[in-house]
Formats: structure tokens, C-alpha cells, sequence
């Protein structure tokens, strides 16, 4: 196998070193930048293989800079990792708006974030994904309300309930149609980094959702190998 190339871009220096020699002990190129704008330069000439982002950084921060290597047509497909000292739903949000794939928070674990990259290498399936959508506060879909602010789910006019983490699944499914999500990256997003599930978890709570969208559980698709997609095709009655 050719050997992986891996753009680190932080403005703090020690942090560049200490992720180099643990990223070339398993085996990668690494290229290094110490901002936003340098890093899409090199991006664009380099074509890595994954870029691993700073948010905070001067000359341009982040979230321009994975907005800048989304918009170029040679390094779209690109995978980027944020790390982030900030912590909070919207800088995540924010950043899979513009098409990040994953978030390791600081202080950053060497292991982890080999243990990131490698994923993002084995799945090209997410490094292709179109933007991300966060759900609404109203969605409707056919005979589907998906109602943010109150929690609600209506099927053909009628309330359903949903348990919390099941309507955020059922949500943020809804609001990116017909993208593929594998059950790691569902998990990391509705569940978050710190709590500790299998990935059977996420299948236990498609299943539930399934039950109670009765005939329209075909939304719902199954994406063998892959993970799990919500589907526009009209459903059969």
C-alpha cells in the first residue's frame, strides 16, 4: 500500500512536533502548516490524503479554511479533521455545515487520532459526502412532521412519541436525505465523544424508529456495509 500523506496545520508549534512523530511512527508522509490560508495552498498543490485542522488560528481560522478546500473541485473529496479547543453543539454544527468529517477535542491523544485518520482513510464513502444539514425546527416530509421544538413526530396527522435520542436519529436523517451514514459517525454525532455505546446501539434505535414510522419504516434504508440512509422514494402503501 502507498504511503498515506497527512496535512497537520496548527499555530502552535509543539503541537505540530508531537502529532508528526506519532503520525510518522505509524507509517505517514506529514506535511505541516501553521495556518488556515497556508494549509489550503498546500492542500490544493499536495493533495493529502486527510488534512487535520486547528480551528483557532490567525491569518484564517478554521472553519475558512475547510470551507475554502470544500469549494475546490481537487480537494472537495478531501477528509478534514477539526481539532478544537472549544467544545459546544454549534462549533459542530457549524463545522459539518461546511463539510468536516470528524472533531477530536484538546488536549488531543495521539492513539485517538491515528485511530481517526485511519477511519477516514478505510471509509471513502463519508470523504465524498455532500454538505451536511443540521435539522430544522420544522421538517415535512409526505406525511412525516419532524418538529425540533417540541420534540414531536407526526405520522399522517397523528402525534407519536419519540424518546429523545431516537427523534435526534430520526432528525438528522430526515434533514440529509439520501446520504449514507455509518453507525461510528451516528454515534459520535447523537451520542457525542464521551459517552461510551456499542454501535449495536445505533441499530436498536433504528429499529424503534422503524416500528413506530409503521408503513413509512422504508424511509429508512438499510445501506449494507455501509451504514444507514434516509430514502426520498415513495413509499408503498
Amino acid at each position: 500500500m502507498a504511503q498515506k500523506t497527512v496535512l497537520i496545520v496548527d499555530d502552535e508549534e509543539d503541537i505540530l512536533e508531537m502529532l508528526s512523530y506519532n503520525l510518522r511512527k505509524e507509517g505517514f508522509d506529514v506535511i505541516k502548516a501553521n495556518n488556515g490560508k497556508e494549509a489550503v495552498n498546500i492542500a490544493i498543490s499536495r493533495l493529502p490524503d486527510v488534512v487535520v485542522l486547528d480551528i483557532m488560528m490567525p491569518e484564517m481560522d478554521g472553519f475558512e479554511a475547510c470551507k475554502a478546500i470544500r469549494a475546490h473541485p481537487a480537494t472537495r473529496a478531501i477528509p478534514v479533521i477539526f481539532l478544537t479547543a472549544k467544545s459546544g453543539e454549534i462549533d459542530e454544527i457549524l463545522g459539518l455545515e461546511l463539510g468536516a468529517d470528524d472533531f477530536i477535542q484538546k488536549p488531543i491523544s495521539p492513539r485517538l487520532l491515528v485511530s481517526r485518520i485511519k477511519a477516514r482513510i478505510r471509509r471513502p464513502i463519508e470523504s465524498v459526502r455532500t454538505e451536511i444539514i443540521a435539522a430544522p425546527e420544522l421538517l415535512t416530509i409526505e406525511a412525516l412532521e419532524i418538529n425540533r421544538q417540541n420534540y414531536t413526530v407526526r405520522i399522517d396527522g397523528v402525534e407519536h412519541f419519540f424518546p429523545k435520542k431516537e427523534f435526534e436519529l430520526l432528525a438528522f436523517l430526515a434533514a440529509n436525505p439520501d446520504k449514507i451514514f455509518d453507525r461510528e459517525f451516528l454515534l459520535r454525532r447523537i451520542w457525542g465523544e464521551s459517552v461510551q455505546v456499542i454501535e449495536r446501539t445505533v441499530d436498536v434505535h433504528i429499529s424503534k424508529i422503524r416500528e413506530k414510522l409503521g408503513k413509512y419504516n422504508t424511509h429508512i434504508e438499510t445501506v449494507k456495509g455501509l451504514g444507514y440512509r434516509f430514502t426520498t422514494d415513495v413509499v408503498n402503501e
